[in-house]
């Protein structure tokens, strides 16, 4: 028993127990997995605007600032357009400008002319007024002398001035009345153009609704040029560009693709007949391929409410009838808590998950 290969067959099986054992207390304490890889929200980057690539001054690996410039379209023709409206909306507000001048020039004018057409009439009508007095003491005076040179009492010389003086002032009476209805047409007329006032307040509306729709186009058109500088809309990493500078590129066209190298996680595909020992928050233990002396530590995060089966590009039908069961995945989603290196999406990984 004391001999040498005995001891060390006697080491080698207590060695053998002990990883046996540890083995039996991982299987029941952890859950691991060698299918894991980093994940992360890769943005692409597209054209709005269709033109050619002036500027780039980014490269692949390059980290940029949340708003740097990292591509520009020419935006030459665009900026004419918005000059043009520009110069469009100047040029009505400058004609709107004038219509409220002439606006006012004509007021003041057909007040003018209503206050003194009005006076032309208010006169008429006085004087119409003083003449029929004048008038119907003419025609007493007439009936006067009338009776008088009937008794004899008046001569005829009398009788005719009484005679003339009632003709004299009907006469005047038919043409003040004539002077007062073309009075009163020219009072009309005055306010007939005091009433044009109307007209061009409308042409000042449309006017005002037609600069609207200019400043709305104008703004549309600043919005192309702003889309012709594209700025990252996060802090990221150039993961791949897809053009040159002096290349043509559509609307819609995909120029690049990058990612924020702080929000990147782990995704492992846990089998289903494990997946009921999962809580969320549970200590996980990652290994990288990249870095095996680094230790990496994260948390569960999320686990997945379909298999990866349900998301297949070409679906698994058993139209035959015959049947073999495969155990299936379910993605889980696992936050870095500790990361001393930066992690790439992609790298591949193995995850060790504590589920005490």
């Amino acid at each position: 028993m004391l001999r040498p290969r005995n001891f060390a067959i006697a080491a080698v099986l207590l060695i053998a127990l002990a990883y046996g054992g540890r083995e039996l207390y991982m299987r029941f304490t952890h859950v691991y997995e060698y299918d894991a890889r980093v994940s992360a929200d890769i943005v692409t980057i597209s054209s709005r605007s269709d033109g050619w690539v002036v500027e780039m001054p980014v490269r692949e690996g390059m980290h940029v600032e949340a708003g740097q410039t990292i591509a520009r379209i020419d935006d030459r023709v665009s900026k004419l357009r918005a000059d043009a409206l520009r110069a469009q909306i100047e040029g009505v507000r400058v004609e709107r400008t004038r219509l409220r001048a002439e606006r006012r020039l004509n007021v003041s004018q057909a007040d003018a002319a209503m206050r003194t057409r009005t006076s032309a009439v208010t006169a008429r009508e006085e004087a119409l007024a003083a003449l029929g007095s004048d008038l119907d003491l003419a025609k007493l005076e007439l009936e006067r002398s009338r009776v008088l040179f009937e008794r004899r009492v008046g001569n005829e010389r009398q009788f005719q001035t009484a005679q003339a003086a009632v003709t004299k002032f009907e006469s005047q009476i038919l043409q003040l009345q004539a002077e007062l209805q073309q009075a009163k047409g020219s009072l009309e007329e005055a306010r007939v153009e005091h009433e044009k006032v109307g007209m061009i307040d409308a042409q000042i509306e449309a006017l005002t609704f037609q600069v609207a729709n200019l400043a709305a186009q104008l703004h549309q058109q600043l919005v192309d040029v702003e889309d012709r500088t594209i700025k990252s809309p996060i802090p990221a990493v150039i993961d791949r560009t897809f053009v040159l500078v002096g290349e043509y590129v559509a609307a819609g066209q995909r120029i690049m693709l990058l990612h924020n190298p702080k929000e990147v996680w782990v995704e492992a595909n846990i089998k289903e007949t494990q997946v009921s020992r999962l809580k969320l928050g549970q200590l996980v233990h990652v290994s990288v391929d990249a870095f095996p002396n680094d230790k990496f530590t994260g948390k569960v995060a999320r686990i997945g409410s379909a298999t990866m089966a349900r998301f297949a590009l070409i679906p698994t039908p058993n139209p035959s009838g015959n049947f073999t069961k495969i155990t299936q995945r379910v993605a889980v989603k696992i936050d870095m808590v500790e990361m001393p290196r930066q992690l790439t999406p992609g790298m591949m990984v193995e995850v060790d998950i504590d589920v005490r």
